[in-house]
């Protein structure tokens, strides 16, 4: 967890060029079903949520303790008998408690940014999981133990396994076997259909890019080229899609994937979740082939619904690491903390994944121009 559109109809890094064949049109393959010559590398294996001992001590003092006391406050109104063991997670705008309730290892998330934007993500999240408890998806997902809308607290069972990557954009190429079975969970949820009225369209595409036009992210060409593959996507039925498909939301257990965070589910142009996972796999060329042709495999529509999923995605993320390139530049660098990022190297770190995602844009961006001669 740990307005919708007119074109969806719901019911230390290196810094390399791409090698040929591995963007959104990708070189023919003798075998589109497997992820041929994926590097397995090596990948930091993180403990996920299920495997990490249930022991430790909050610390409840200083103005962050005031924080936590108020997050286990919030939860125990709706799940009294959770008992906190120890922070799992904390940001600026949640925290992840791990404990115990019952005989269950659980796990909490509250909102500590109660903005309205914020508050209105955590309650989607809060609706998807209830929609799961009567109608199951596909794939594994945490059983909901307890969660209030009003207050942004949500309790799930603790899952055992391991996240399949630690960053949002892994610095090395993933095992492949994890990049598969995360690939699957992702495929099955794209194929499944629940019922209608449960979900909403959480994207709206055409404002969406009118607004990256506005500002500057996307040219008076991309503007028009989107605009014109999103006209002839005006009546394409929408796919379900998880929202925000990055490895760090799939943990991988001993029986099978799970998926995390579900407050962006809902029905998207197809290809969204594929254009998420293409995006954050930079060091994977040969497992964005794969997606790509995944992604391609039901026709025109298909392809086209993908390059303007893949356009938004990779434009939202050099988007964010603009910001946070800026705000290191703004701000004296930390001091160092072993095993901890920081410092110059993690705005080094940042710059260089810039780059790429500007190469991926403009590769994607010539793709969009193909399509749009095609058409």
């Amino acid at each position: 967890m740990y307005a919708a559109s007119s074109a969806v109809t719901a019911p230390a890094r290196t810094y390399r060029p791409h090698p040929a064949g591995s963007g959104p049109y990708p070189a023919p393959s003798p075998s589109p079903g497997a992820v041929p010559g994926l590097p397995g590398g090596r990948n930091r294996r993180a403990p996920g949520p299920g495997s990490q001992p249930l022991s430790g001590r909050l610390d409840l003092s200083g103005p962050q303790g005031a924080q936590l006391r108020a997050a286990v406050a919030s939860v125990h109104r709706i799940c009294p008998d959770f008992n906190p063991v120890q922070v799992l997670r904390r940001g600026g705008k949640t925290v992840l408690l791990l404990g115990t309730t019952g005989r269950m290892s659980a796990v909490a998330k509250c909102l500590l940014d109660h903005s309205p934007a914020w508050a209105d993500s955590f309650r989607q999240e809060i609706s998807a999981y209830r929609a799961f408890v009567r109608h199951r998806p596909p794939v594994r997902v945490p059983r909901l133990v307890a969660a209030d809308p009003d207050s942004c607290a949500l309790v799930v069972e603790r899952m055992p396994g391991r996240v399949a990557a630690l960053a949002r954009h892994p610095a090395e190429a993933p095992p492949r076997a994890d990049v598969r079975a995360a690939l699957g969970a992702i495929c099955r949820v794209n194929a499944w259909r629940p019922p209608a009225g449960l979900f909403d369209a959480p994207l709206d595409y055409a404002g969406r890019i009118g607004r990256y036009h506005d500002l500057g992210l996307l040219t008076d060409r991309d503007l028009g080229d989107l605009q014109k593959l999103l006209h002839g996507l005006a009546h394409t039925q929408g796919q379900f899609c998880h929202g925000d498909a990055l490895l760090n939301n799939v943990l991988l257990s001993p029986t099978g994937p799970v998926l995390l965070d579900w407050d962006s589910a809902g029905w998207y142009l197809p290809g969204y979740d594929l254009a998420t996972l293409w995006t954050v796999l930079g060091e994977a060329p040969a497992a964005r082939r794969h997606i790509s042709q995944l992604a391609q495999q039901a026709g025109t529509t298909a392809r086209d619904a993908f390059l303007v999923n893949l356009m938004l995605v990779l434009t939202r993320e050099i988007r964010r690491y603009e910001t946070a390139v800026q705000r290191t530049m703004r701000e004296p660098a930390p001091a160092a903390v072993p095993g901890q990022p920081g410092g110059p190297a993690a705005g080094e770190e940042q710059r260089l994944l810039l780059r790429r995602l500007h190469d991926d844009a403009q590769m994607a961006r010539r793709a969009v121009r193909a399509a749009v001669g095609t058409r």
